[in-house]
């Protein structure tokens, strides 16, 4: 369900972070990502697996590396309304 996936994919911070990256950047390679958010590149590629698998990115393979990038922009939208709510509920 899409909801579902939707929810999966942005419960993570690393991978909410990883969606920021991927909007401010057409591609980016593992190494990039692990870089700038401390990871194993291991541990990035693993969240990127799990985003590619629930659709949300998808990845050009140029040896030795693989870059990835957004299959659906709007997802900024989605962080703006987040981000929103979030600031809200720390008001409370």
């Amino acid at each position: 369900m899409p909801d579902e996936k939707l929810a999966r994919a942005i419960r993570s911070k690393i991978r909410r972070d990883i969606l920021h990256i991927l909007y401010d950047k057409e591609k980016v390679s593992v190494h990039e990502i692990a870089k700038k958010l401390d990871l194993s590149e291991s541990s990035a590629s693993k969240h990127l697996k799990l985003l590619y698998d629930l659709g949300f990115i998808n990845f050009e393979n140029k040896p030795p590396e693989k870059f990835y990038f957004l299959k659906i922009k709007e997802i900024r939208e989605l962080f703006e309304i987040y981000d929103k709510i979030v600031e809200k509920m720390k008001q409370r």
